[in-house]
């Protein structure tokens, strides 16, 4: 099967990409807004851009209360989400009023940052300080602008529970990471395996 994303010619009753482009990392970002207002919310379009300096990129399908939020006041913080939190998780994708806390919502902790004001999930077993570089919206291949907004942030802080540290290496599998798939689907880490990269020429 081949089909154009325009078109939608594709004949399931789902469209497909998002179980294509998978499993991806959630961004559970935690923005405050010029007022001290609380907003936390999962992305599932999120991942790691750069490693010097290290950046993180996460995408809204609407200009949402975390976009209006990091413009506001130019930080915001990311938790990770694992298979004991998920649920909480899922819980603060709920679309209620601005200004309503999620985490009261959800019935989750804050957690004070180091380098920014805005808290991080305090059940979380890592999360990342970040400040704004730039929020930008989209255009498709006609130039047109669409309803969806990247942001862009500079990793500045790093929480890591000391329990998941061991022989010098985060434990990726021991903290059970949640990875977003396809239509209603996740995914649990639990286990890796390794593979060295082949030298050069």
């Amino acid at each position: 099967m081949i089909y154009s994303p325009a078109a939608q010619d594709h004949g399931l009753p789902h469209d497909p990409f998002k179980a294509i482009v998978t499993p991806r990392p959630i961004g559970w970002i935690t923005a405050l807004s010029a007022k001290g207002e609380v907003n936390l919310s999962p992305y599932s379009y999120f991942n790691a851009v750069s490693t010097r300096p290290h950046i993180v990129m996460f995408s809204s399908e609407g200009k949402k209360d975390a976009i209006a939020f990091i413009e506001e006041t130019g930080e915001f913080t990311c938790s990770m989400v694992t298979k004991s939190l998920v649920g909480a998780m899922n819980l603060t994708s709920a679309p209620l009023p601005r200004g309503t806390s999620e985490y009261g919502h959800a019935g989750l902790e804050m957690a004070p940052s180091r380098f920014v004001k805005p808290p991080r999930v305090a059940g979380s077993p890592a999360a990342l300080e970040c400040k704004l570089l730039s929020v930008q919206q989209l255009v498709d291949l006609e130039g047109r602008s669409v309803e969806r907004w990247m942001v862009l942030g500079q990793v500045v802080g790093i929480f890591m529970d000391d329990a998941f540290i061991r022989d010098g290496r985060f434990d990726t599998a021991a903290a059970h990471p949640v990875a977003r798939c396809g239509y209603a689907d996740y995914a649990e880490v639990d286990h890796l395996f390794s593979i060295e990269r082949p030298p050069g020429g």
